[in-house]
Parts: structure tokens; sequence; C-alpha cells
């Protein structure tokens, strides 16, 4: 059983977590509802999301009950195989959060990979794991994460992985980097079927770096 575990807080970007939280649970019930998922929050009851967007965390810090994951695993396992950090403009404010950041850095210690989307490097930062790694953010944030020091920022690269630390940029990139996080832990061929249930095939209409008409 994979056990993944994904961090929500207010102002927390919506794909950036469930984005993942779809790889990770199309991979389990490819897997027979072999891994448990869920969400973690600091407190009980609704988080509202950057865009709005409003979830119900499975539970919150030190909170020992069980938890029926979307994967079909009952029950909260004992440590997670895969912790997932989140960007959006709440990082800003939970970058000063001791609580948060404390628990980041104690389940970062006892998790098998330790993940981030977009700005989510930033709390990884603060609480240490992303300190001395190579890590990728979104575009916008690259040069304020690397002015914090001790981190060296790869602008070229939709997710970069550093040891058992794997970063990604903004939104998006989230998809591509839990794709690559289940083909590592349960073989290319079961990542190709996981993309393959979700038609995942980028082809946007309107190319971002097309010059603007008019």
């Amino acid at each position: 059983m994979t056990a993944y575990g994904l961090l929500v807080f207010d102002g927390a970007e919506e794909l950036d977590f469930v984005g993942p939280w779809e790889v990770f649970g199309v991979s389990s019930m490819l897997r027979d509802g072999a891994d448990s998922l869920e969400l973690i929050a600091e407190r009980e009851g609704p988080v509202r999301c950057n865009k709005g967007l409003r979830v119900l965390p499975d539970r919150a810090f030190g909170d020992s009950g069980g938890v029926q994951g979307s994967g079909g695993g009952a029950g909260r396992p004992e440590g997670l195989d895969v912790l997932l950090v989140p960007g959006g403009n709440g990082t800003r404010t939970e970058v000063g959060n001791d609580r948060l950041i404390r628990w980041l850095a104690e389940e970062a210690g006892r998790a098998e990979w330790v993940a981030s989307v977009c700005t989510g490097a930033l709390l990884l930062h603060e609480a240490g794991p992303a300190k001395g790694r190579r890590v990728a953010t979104h575009w916008a944030f690259e040069e304020g994460l690397e002015a914090r020091g001790g981190v060296t920022v790869v602008r070229d690269a939709r997710y970069v992985v550093d040891g058992n630390l794997v970063t990604s940029q903004g939104v998006s990139a989230g998809i591509d980097m839990a794709l690559w996080l289940v083909g590592r832990l349960h073989g290319r061929d079961h990542a190709r079927r996981v993309r393959r249930y979700m038609q995942y095939e980028p082809a946007p209409p309107y190319m971002a770096d097309e010059p603007l008409a008019g």
C-alpha cells in the first residue's frame, strides 16, 4: 500500500493538489484500491482555497482517527509514503505559521517522498527539506525563492528530482510530477495506464509563448 498525504490550507492553489490527487487516485483505482489518500490541514473544518473552492480535510494535525481514503484503504497509515505540499497565495501566510512548519519538518523526515507544486517549495524551504537542494517553483517566484538562499532554483524543467525530494513548477506541472512519481513507485507501464485513463494529453489551444495579437 502507498499512503499519500496532501496538505491543504487557506489560499492553497486548487489544481496544485487536485491534479496530483487525481493521478494518485487513478493509480490506486488501477491497483484495485490498494492505496490510501488523505487531505491534511491544520484544523478541522472546511478550507477555502485560492480561487474560492472549499474542501473538507480528512484530518487535522495530530489526529490519529481512522480515514477512509478515496483509494479504499481503511484507517490512517502509520506514516506517509508521499507528502505533497501545494502552492498558492496562502503560502505567503503559512510560511510564518510555526505549527505548520514544524509539522512539515517532522512529517517530511518520515516520508519516503516529499513533493511540492508551485510555491509549495517556499514551505519546504522554510521547513528544511528543500534547503541545499535543487528545486522547481512557479516562474514568477523563482527569483524570490532563490533570494532566500540555500537553494538552487532550476528554471528550465517542469519538475526536478533531488534525492527523495521532487518539486514542480506551477499548477499544471504538478500533474506531470505526480505521473513521474507513480511511475517511480509502481513502474512506467503503470504510469502510462494512469495517463491513458485520465486522457492526459496536453494540447492547449493558445500557447503561452505566442505573441498576443492586436
